[in-house]
Order: C-alpha cells, then sequence, then structure tokens
C-alpha cells in the first residue's frame, strides 16, 4: 500500500512524498506517534522514560559515574556512535578504577525491548526475575528510553506516565515530564 499511496499523493501534488519502505511494525517500534484507535492494552512505550543515563566506549568510567550519580541513576547504558545499545553499566562495575575505559567494563549486549511490547506480562516478568529496569529500543537496537518496574507497576495500576511524548508543529516532537 506504501507505494501505491505515495505516489497518488505525489500525482496529487504533494511534495516531499516518503515511501517508508519498512512498514508500520517498524514505525511502532521506533515508538513513533500512529493515529487510530489506542490499543485495548498497555503497551512499554506508555511507560518508558527517556532520560536515563548514557556513555560512549571511549568515556571514563569515573566521569560517567559522577554524571549518572548527579542525575539520580545507579545505572547508565552504553551506545555505540549510531546510538545503538552496546552496553550496561551497574553494581559493582561502579566500584572499579575510575581511569578505565567504560568499553572495558561494561557488561555487553543488555537485553532490550521494543516499545510495542504488551507491558503486563513483561512487568511480571520483571517482578519474577527481580529485575528492576529493562532498556528500551527500536527494532535496530537505537536506544528510546528504559522501563522502571515501578513507573510500570504505577502504569498498571491507572496512574499517568511522568513524561509523556508531545508533537509539535514544526518539530519532531518530543519527551515531556508531566
Amino acid at each position: 500500500m506504501s507505494p501505491r499511496a505515495a505516489c497518488r499523493l505525489e500525482a496529487l501534488g504533494f511534495e516531499n512524498v516518503y515511501d517508508y519502505t519498512l512498514g508500520i511494525a517498524d514505525w511502532k517500534a521506533a515508538n513513533l506517534p500512529i493515529e487510530g484507535e489506542p490499543p485495548e492494552v498497555q503497551l512499554v512505550g506508555d511507560a518508558t522514560r527517556p532520560d536515563v543515563p548514557t556513555a560512549t566506549p571511549g568515556e571514563l568510567l569515573g566521569e560517567v559515574l559522577d554524571r549518572t550519580t548527579e542525575a539520580g541513576w545507579d545505572e547508565a547504558f552504553v551506545l555505540d556512535c549510531d546510538g545503538i545499545v552496546a552496553g550496561r553499566l551497574r553494581g559493582k562495575t561502579w566500584q572499579k578504577d575510575r581511569s578505565l575505559r567504560v568499553d572495558e567494563v561494561m557488561e555487553i549486549g543488555p537485553t532490550t525491548v521494543r516499545p510495542g511490547t504488551v507491558l503486563e506480562p513483561l512487568v511480571k516478568r520483571m517482578e519474577e526475575r527481580g529485575t528492576k529496569l529493562v532498556a528500551v529500543s527500536t527494532a535496530q537496537g537505537a536506544l528510546l528510553g528504559v522501563l522502571l518496574l515501578a513507573d510500570a507497576l504505577s502504569f498498571l495500576s491507572g496512574e499517568s506516565p511522568k513524561q509523556i511524548w508531545v508533537e509539535c508543529d514544526g518539530c519532531p516532537g518530543g519527551w515531556k515530564t508531566v
């Protein structure tokens, strides 16, 4: 449908028409806004927080620890040059020599979930495993944020999320604290 729709829009005189070849599933996996009826189930993307600290592989552990602690977190995610989740920093890793590079001490390849994942079963698994947070990424692995167990439980009980995605005229949108 997408190529035909793009062609039709161009024939009607629209300019800057794009054919998004990856499809709606990829669009949703990137947690991009969609129109229509909201899903009947709550999704991970509805409770995802984008404000998690990040680091690059070449940074010094001490600098990242200071920045992470100052932001009120005890974990950070390591992103490669394309914003892809490459690693995780937490727990005993922070006790290592502050002069070590992040890529020398990070946990490689942390688990990620997609924003279109149904929230409730994931929360149950997190509770069973004692997991307090999980990274949320696009299908290509780019970090969108994290799902905190506490936030997810609040959201499932009917509370509003702490941050929401807001669209604006002339911009791509962004996260806003509510």
